[in-house]
């Protein structure tokens, strides 16, 4: 499956794996500033723009019932099968660094 937003941006990445599990977005937010062990942290412009693109595209979607003002995402099925596509393209070329394959090929 090839799509427009392949590859993933590191910050699409974060949130598609932390949602996993139902969050909103300050949550989303914390989450991928843990998982990330400090090094993304991410403005409340940037997760939401990412939020908006990956519920357009339906990686996303907003949890059925929730009621207040924060809405709670999950990640689709679809979301997940996008993941599954990067973690195989990820994979590879981590096999590369390890294997050195790349070198038989020059």
């Amino acid at each position: 499956m090839k799509h427009q937003l392949l590859p993933l941006s590191e910050t699409m990445h974060y949130i598609l794996l932390a949602l996993k599990e139902p969050l909103h977005g300050y949550a989303i937010m914390q989450t991928v500033e843990h998982m990330s062990r400090g090094t993304v942290i991410l403005a409340a412009g940037t997760l939401y723009g990412a939020v908006e693109n990956l519920s357009k595209h339906g990686w996303i979607e907003p949890v059925a019932g929730e009621t207040g003002r924060r809405k709670v995402y999950r990640i689709t099925d679809d979301g997940v099968k996008i993941l599954e596509i990067e973690h195989k393209r990820l994979q590879h070329l981590l096999s590369l660094y390890e294997t050195r394959e790349y070198d038989e090929k020059t």
